[in-house]
């Protein structure tokens, strides 16, 4: 089976908000220098220290980064919504399939 295209979309993102996302978790949880990221996503290095600091300063107001529909996010526990589903306060990024099919390319069953 051939996953080329799914392995595409992990190492060549082409949307910001998901270039976004790993940039902020290579740094945060991988431990990346800003220098090491940019290099990585074809980035400049003040653009990842930007958006360091941009979602350390959402983190700190507890805003949900855009990239996250999550509720249980710094530190703060759900709250439970019985029968009601919290409304998004953005569109989410595309999925692999979505994303990859865009492209041309796609996640096909084995």
């Amino acid at each position: 089976m051939d996953d080329t295209p799914c392995r595409r979309f992990f190492l060549e993102p082409d949307q910001p908000l998901h270039r976004r996302y790993l940039a902020l978790r290579a740094f945060f949880i991988d431990g990346l220098s800003l220098s090491a990221i940019a290099e990585q996503l074809g980035s400049t290095y003040h653009t990842v220290r930007s958006w360091v600091r941009d979602f350390r300063v959402a983190c700190r107001a507890g805003q949900v980064p855009p990239f996250s529909l999550s509720h249980v996010w710094a530190g703060r526990p759900a709250k439970p919504t019985l029968g009601r589903r919290p409304i998004p306060t953005s569109q989410p990024p595309p999925t692999p399939a979505v994303s990859a099919s865009r492209r041309g390319g796609g996640c096909a069953p084995g």
